[in-house]
């Protein structure tokens, strides 16, 4: 998956971030919290926290929750206390900050808590206060204050020295590409000169998206930008009233470098992850010792990782090179850090993940916590329970196994299992033989007469119920990606779509068609 890193702050980056979570990217947002009015201000003056404001607008652009959930952290309330004007998000963050005593491991914890798609960090862990010097002479100290005055501004400055954090800076050499969305109502700034000559050092591909530009009269302003030095990659636009958008989005695609051909474009890719001690390295070699033909070894994405390739019945495998996930909090902190960070990045470059669990420890929260991962990337999976030779078959059966499987991991029905054991090698070629059949499964793209006869046929057996103040309405569905399956709904309003009924429609695609071992992904759409 495409990394993107997006830039900025304001309402124009939450709602630019709203419509690029659509697309299959790895999107990390990097907010800047130099805002000090309403309620940030207010925040910001008795705790001393950052601006809160714009990293609440963006948690909820990202978050893949119940409106009411976007509805709770939006909330402001209307009292004559201290309270009033407040948004819950600001105050969720201002506690967190509190108690971590820092704001990007508070997003972090949020970001888990409301289900965000992708990264949010703030740009610096300083407390950042902007300086305007007027045309006239005059400076102006704090952001809200700049924009009250309605002077015409010379340039932008910080008063105090302001750095990236060491996450941000990751972020930026790690991205494909990168954009900086900028207030097109000002002229450049020393702050915009400062970002992107970081930006420049990187030497990623960068997009600088100059937001705010209204009207025709503005237009003129958006053109001071390229003394920013990145030629024709300049988008004017205004995300409020989008537009500029189409030209946006276009621009990012055309700038998302190309994936390279390599020898191993036909080769299923798959992960084993697991607990420490469930017999991941012990499985990893039974795997590759009952292959015919070893290819080679090659290098992984992350330092020391080697992955292998073999292949089987004219089919190329490549086995990712991970280490074991280990138990969240201090434990996982303190012990193995960079092992869990290795499994994740595994987990996203896999085809299909394989989750291996100790037969005769059974199912642990560990497990539970290691296979959310693999969810969260919507990737096919195959639950194999390992030691199955030293199992006491007359206390758990197979079937039992699988009803305890199946109770503990509700939140993936569409995993398939297998009971093996790489000690005696007991079915340990059928792990290859699953991932094979997953992956084809993951891969299958229906005929959009087929999928709407099934959705169709669904809904009109059963219309959906009330929710949100309205009843859904299924005018069109069409596959539009696979690895995940990919269907998009064409509806009378998004919101009115029940999680209940969206289940629903899924176990009707899969009585029709063997989507076994992989998830189904719903975008759902307004039609116009």
């Amino acid at each position: 998956m495409k990394k993107i890193v997006v830039l900025g702050g304001g309402t124009g980056l939450s709602v630019l971030l709203r419509g690029l979570k659509q697309f299959p990217l790895d999107i990390t947002a990097i907010v800047t919290v130099a805002d000090d009015g309403s309620s940030s201000g207010r925040l910001r003056e008795e705790f001393d926290i950052f601006a809160v404001g714009d990293l609440r607008n963006v948690l909820v652009s990202l978050s893949e929750v119940e409106p009411l959930i976007e509805d709770l952290l939006q909330y402001r309330f209307v009292t004559d206390s201290s309270l009033n004007n407040h948004p819950m998000g600001n105050l969720l963050l201002t506690a967190l900050y509190n108690i971590t005593g820092n704001l990007t491991e508070s997003l972090r914890s949020l970001s888990k808590i409301f289900n965000i798609k992708g990264t949010i960090l703030p740009f610096t862990e300083e407390n950042p206060v902007l300086i305007a010097h007027t045309t006239d002479g005059k400076i102006i100290e704090g952001e809200s204050n700049i924009t009250k005055a309605g002077k015409e501004i010379d340039y932008i400055e910080y008063k105090n020295e302001v750095k990236p954090t060491k996450e941000v800076i990751k972020a930026i050499d790690e991205a494909d590409l990168i954009i900086f969305l900028c207030d097109g109502r000002c002229e450049v700034s020393n702050d915009d000169y400062l970002i992107a000559k970081m930006l420049k050092k990187s030497n990623k591909p960068v997009i600088v998206a100059v937001n705010k530009i209204d009207d025709v009269s503005l237009a003129p302003n958006a053109y001071d930008y390229y003394k920013l030095g990145f030629d024709d990659d300049i988008i004017i636009c205004s995300t409020t009233h989008g537009i500029g958008i189409g030209d946006l989005l276009d621009k990012v695609i055309e700038k998302l470098p190309r994936i390279e051909n390599n020898n191993n474009d036909e080769a299923i890719h798959f992960s084993l992850i697991g607990r420490p001690n469930v017999g991941k390295s012990s499985l990893y070699n039974a795997i590759l010792n009952e292959q015919r033909v070893i290819v080679s070894n090659i290098e992984g994405t992350t330092r020391d990782a080697i992955d292998t390739l073999f292949v089987r019945d004219g089919q190329e495998y490549v086995i990712i090179d991970t280490a074991g996930l280990k138990k969240k909090g201090k434990d996982y902190e303190a012990i193995d850090k960079y092992a869990a960070l290795r499994a994740l990045s595994a987990i996203e470059r896999s085809d299909v993940v394989v989750l291996v669990i100790d037969g005769e420890k059974g199912i642990l929260e560990q497990d539970r916590s290691v296979v959310s991962y693999a969810v969260e990337e919507a990737k096919p999976l195959i639950i194999v329970v390992n030691k199955w030779d030293l199992v006491n078959k007359e206390e758990k059966s197979m079937n039992e196994y699988i009803k305890d499987l199946k109770e503990n991991f509700k939140f993936c029905q569409y995993a398939t299992f297998l009971f093996v054991s790489a000690l005696t090698k007991q079915r340990v070629g059928n792990i290859v033989e699953e991932i094979a059949k997953v992956y084809k499964n993951s891969s299958k793209h229906i005929p959009t007469s087929i999928i709407n006869e099934i959705i169709l046929d669904a809904y009109a057996y059963n219309s959906t119920p009330d929710f949100n103040g309205g009843r859904l309405k299924i005018y069109y569905a069409n596959q539009v990606a696979t690895n995940p399956p990919t269907i998009v709904l064409f509806v009378n309003d998004p919101n009115f779509m029940h999680f209940s009924y969206k289940r629903y429609l899924e176990n009707k695609l899969r009585e029709r068609i063997d989507f076994e071992g992989t998830p189904i992904k719903f975008i759902l759409r307004a039609r116009d």
